[in-house]
């Protein structure tokens, strides 16, 4: 028999969180309890705002449904480990849709995993590669989770940084967001020496240092996180403009494409035009394009419309045409 009120109350709504209903007499049996405290059990949760729904019946049933805020979730040992392993391994290669909000989770959880538990996941992570798509380099979960909390936190960051030409230096910054672009992670930051905003390639950070020092965010330049590492890579980079016409409509293309690409604005009911400026090669810029999964055109420039010819012939001869 379960004793401890709050130890009951956790058991109680972890079981109320699998997707199924439990009768009263099922879960008394499980807790060691009577139904009636199963019924005060179940009024105390409704008071903490989880909203249980009741069935009528012989038995009378319980579960846990959809409310109107995000309750905290209860996991298990293996529920933990299972969501901390897919948090790392999407974090750590900076996939498409896997953003801060993804890092930010897998820095909580960490938080207050047992240490018995934090060892599985990196038993786990060590013993396993995944196959991950696009060329980004891989991070350090660890790496990430220092950061977002520092992020979230507003406390001050220490870390060794590595330069595109091999320049190290350490750093201390108040950061202010990670921006994600699909295959690289960045940091966006004002960097105390420097006295200014700076971008860090997250994959060229070592040695992260949540210092505990707090600061008051300062505004920053361009207002949003992503449009300053736009504009910092455009400074930074040998970039080019592009123009693309898609044989689909603007919201469509929207929902596939990445959100430093731009918006496309539509041209009529069935199609639309992308003009966006980037840093990255024309053969990558080609590949992104193709696996949008649209016709299109390319209008300029010149060196992107022969490329894409060029990887088209190449992938009909390599399909024996």
């Amino acid at each position: 028999m379960t004793t401890d009120t709050p130890a009951r109350l956790l058991t109680l709504l972890s079981l109320l969180q699998t997707p199924r209903e439990w009768p009263g007499g099922e879960l008394a049996e499980r807790l060691g309890v009577s139904r009636r405290t199963i019924r005060r059990d179940i009024d105390r949760l409704r008071e903490l705002g989880y909203p249980v729904q009741a069935t009528l019946g012989a038995e009378g049933g319980y579960r846990l449904v959809a409310g109107k805020a995000m309750p905290p979730l209860v996991l298990d040992d293996e529920e933990a480990v299972a969501i901390a392993i897919g948090l790392r391994a999407g974090a750590g290669h900076a996939l498409e849709g896997v953003d801060e909000a993804s890092v930010r989770a897998l820095a909580k959880l960490e938080q207050v995993l047992p240490s018995r538990l934090r060892h599985r996941v990196s038993t786990l992570q060590a013993a396993t590669t995944p196959l991950t798509s696009g060329d980004g380099a891989s991070i350090a979960p660890e790496t990430l989770t220092v950061m977002a909390s520092t992020v979230a936190g507003r406390e001050r960051l220490r870390f060794a940084y590595r330069a595109g030409d091999g320049t190290e230096s350490r750093r201390v910054t108040e950061p202010y967001r990670l921006v994600s672009t699909g295959r690289r992670w960045y940091l966006v930051a004002y960097d105390l020496d420097r006295a200014d905003w700076r971008t860090f390639r997250v994959d060229r950070v070592s040695e992260p240092f949540a210092t505990g020092a707090r600061f008051v965010p300062r505004e920053l330049p361009t207002g949003s996180a992503a449009e300053y590492l736009r504009r910092s890579m455009q400074r930074h980079q040998e970039s080019y403009d592009f123009e693309v016409t898609f044989a689909a409509s603007a919201p469509e293309v929207a929902a596939r494409l990445p959100k430093w690409l731009g918006v496309p604005e539509p041209l009529d009911a069935g199609s639309c035009r992308l003009r966006a400026t980037v840093g990255d090669a024309v053969e990558w810029t080609a590949v992104r394009l193709a696996l949008l999964g649209f016709e299109f055109t390319v209008q300029e420039p010149v060196e992107l419309v022969d490329c894409v010819r060029e990887l088209g012939g190449r992938l009909v001869r390599a399909a024996g045409g």
